[in-house]
Formats: structure tokens, sequence, C-alpha cells
């Protein structure tokens, strides 16, 4: 398996170990495995969590099917709750669920002549939740000793644990007056979630199903002008990817907007971002009541259905929605409304 990973760095250096492990017919989490250079972790994964601070300055990565994410920063101390909790910071801004939470690992990766150190968190189906990777400026002595720390010193196995799924009921079987007027009712943009929940509704169903009060279907091509006209505006916003297991945020400008093939691209110095414009199958403005005013947003969904990324402008709680960005939001429903 690590011969056949070999060879097809050989064809193409640039490939990720993602497209790698699906072009081998196995899961990243097998992939990684198999290295020489990785070491197994113990899934002790609030412990590990708390110590990554140590690390100091590096980069977190969170991504998806269809978008990656890459943030720069230090992480703060974790706050916990029953079923995950959150990293707060400018820098690393990040919401984790342990339910799909697996395996560990720790990867000591040597590419043309540079040394590469990660940790890489996977999921119950061996699909990475997150990876965190050193720079120059991390301490790898403090790397050394998580490792050294949490090393679980025996071979990996594949879970016998299937991902947790969504009870959702087809819509024609959701009560669509009780669940819009939950929505209409809104406090909180935290709660929407869980009138998805309440309802057994799937996200994209939720859309569909809305007045244009509550959502509009905007074109696909919204994915890459939001960001170019943000860019463009000077308008400060926040970009949500995240995955089963992890949400990760950037709040701030975005300035170096890059096209390239099906990507487009934000080149920053502490924020990375590429996402997939051909997976966008739909786009939607969508709107939540908060007691600080409504809160809009752009969603993308994948093919399957799948959110890729949200979009909002810059806020904070108590403190009303930017006008900037609402007059962005109207100026790009009305060149890309369906």
């Amino acid at each position: 398996m690590w011969a056949d990973y070999q060879k097809l760095v050989q064809e193409n250096p640039k490939i990720r170990a993602r497209d790698a492990a699906q072009q081998l017919g196995i899961s990243e989490a097998m992939l990684v495995a198999s290295r020489p250079d990785a070491t197994l972790l113990r899934p002790e994964f609030r412990e590990i969590l708390e110590a990554l601070g140590k690390l100091g300055p590096v980069m977190a990565l969170t991504r998806n099917e269809s978008c990656v994410h890459e943030k720069r920063g230090t992480y703060p101390a974790p706050e916990f709750s029953p079923v995950g909790g959150i990293f707060h910071s400018r820098d690393i801004d990040l919401r984790f669920f342990f339910s799909p939470w697996h395996s560990v690992f720790a990867v000591r990766e040597k590419r043309d002549g540079e040394h590469r150190y990660s940790l890489q968190f996977f999921d119950h189906a061996g699909d990475a939740i997150h990876k965190i990777w050193l720079e120059a400026e991390s301490d790898e002595a403090a790397f050394d000793a998580l490792v050294e720390r949490f090393a679980a010193n025996q071979p990996w196995a594949p879970s016998d644990k299937p991902m947790p799924k969504e009870d959702n009921l087809p819509v024609d079987q959701v009560d669509k007056e009780a669940f819009l007027q939950g929505w209409r009712d809104l406090k909180d943009t935290h709660d929407f979630y869980p009138l998805l929940r309440k309802h057994k509704l799937h996200r994209l169903d939720a859309m569909r199903l809305a007045d244009e009060r509550l959502a509009v279907q905007l074109s696909p091509a919204v994915a890459t002008a939001v960001l170019e006209e943000a860019a463009k505006q000077g308008v400060s916003i926040m970009v949500f990817v995240g995955n089963p297991g992890m949400i990760q945020i950037h709040t701030g400008p975005v300035q170096n907007v890059k096209p390239l093939g099906p990507w487009i691209n934000v080149l920053d110095h502490g924020f990375n971002l590429h996402l997939r414009t051909d997976r966008v199958a739909e786009a939607w403005r969508v709107t939540k009541p908060t007691v600080d005013g409504d809160v809009n947003s752009i969603e993308l969904f994948d093919p399957d259905g799948e959110l890729i990324a949200q979009f909002f402008g810059e806020r904070k709680p108590g403190i009303p929605e930017a006008e900037n960005w609402r007059a962005l939001l109207c100026q790009l429903e009305e060149a890309h409304r369906v």
C-alpha cells in the first residue's frame, strides 16, 4: 500500500493524500496508518486538544470534499461541552463534535529535503476531520513531547462503528408551516440547526421549502463572486467550512482572490481557502432573524446536497449585521438570482 502511494507521488508530486487514497481505493486514515513515519496516538482527544497550544504558531486545516480551509495561528485553550467544544480566537476559531472521531496520528514526513510535522484526526469512515501542520515558528520539542505522551504503541484498526447520520424525514412528511414559523421566530442563528433537527429536516430541503423572505436560490457562480466582491469592496466576512466532526471559521477581510481551473482560491497571509466551484450544485441567500436583527448568509451545497461553505458578514453577538455586507448581498442577489 505504501509503495503504491509512493508511486503515485512520483507520478504526481502535488497529489493530496485524500485524492491518493481515493485512487488507491482505501480511506485516507488507512493510507496514513501505512506510513512508516506515522505514529498512532491514543484517542484521548480532550487531552490532546488541551496540549495543542504548546505547539505555538501552526497551520490548522479543515476540509470537506469540495473545500479546503486553512488558518494560521496558535491554538487557544479549548472550551468543552458534552458533545464537543470550541477553540475561539481571532486566528483559530473551531467548533468540534466528538461523535464521528475515531483516530489521530502524528506524522513526521520528509519530502524534498524538508521535514513536515503534522497531527491528523480521522472519523469512523477514515475521512480527515482536521489536520495541524507545524511551521517554521512552531515548537518541535512540544510536538515530540506530545507524541511521546500519547503514543498508542499498537497498530491502527479500522472503526467498526458507522458514521452518525441525521434522521431526516421526506419533505412531504414535514409540518411545513410549523417549521417555517419556527424559522421566522428565531432569536439566535445557532438555533437554526436545532430547529432542523426538531423537524427532522435536511438543511437543503429547508431552503427549498422557504419563502423568499427566508431563502432565495442563487446561481453557483455566486461562490466566486462573493469572494471577489468582498475583496474588491473591502467587506470583512466570515467563512465557515466543515465536515461532520469540525467547523473552521475565518473572520476578517479577504484580499488575494485567485481563480485557477475549477478552483477559486484565497491566498492571504493568515488564511487560505481552496473551493471547487465545479462542485457547487446549489447556492442560497439565507436569512435568519435574531434579537439583533436579520443575519444573512450565502450557503453553498454540493451535488449530494451536503453543505460546502457558508459566508456571513463579520459580526459579534449584540451588534447588528454590517450594512456593507447587506449591500453586497443585495448586489449579489440581483446579479445571481435564479
